[in-house]
């Protein structure tokens, strides 16, 4: 069965998401990280950004960077205790349960 995505903008279509959601699979045992370090090897893995620099807010889905607007996640969906989010410009963050977060750019 396909992993369930919910459109987090009205203008959000499968169109806009590409490639993203086919990386991630319920069927895989794997978490997050694993799954889409191994299916996005052509766009070069799983690289989180320097955690130092952007701030995430998991009550409005919204991560910032100095010096750039505010970007709030335009989709998501749960592989089973993590949440992955995706954003405008290729920016995926994967959250653990606990809240902890990984940000990266798929592009």
């Amino acid at each position: 069965m396909p992993m369930r995505w919910e459109f987090l903008h009205p203008q959000v279509s499968w169109a806009t998401l590409g490639f993203m959601p086919d990386m991630f699979s319920d069927d895989d045992p794997r978490p997050a990280r694993e799954q889409v370090n191994n299916n996005y090897r052509h766009g070069g893995g799983w690289f989180p950004v320097n955690q130092d620099k952007y701030r995430f807010d998991l009550d409005t889905l919204t991560y910032t960077y100095p010096g750039d607007p505010p970007q709030t996640a335009i989709a998501r969906t749960r592989l089973r205790d993590e949440t992955i989010l995706i954003f405008d410009y290729g920016m995926v963050a994967i959250v653990q349960k606990d809240g902890s977060y990984e940000i990266a750019r798929m592009d």
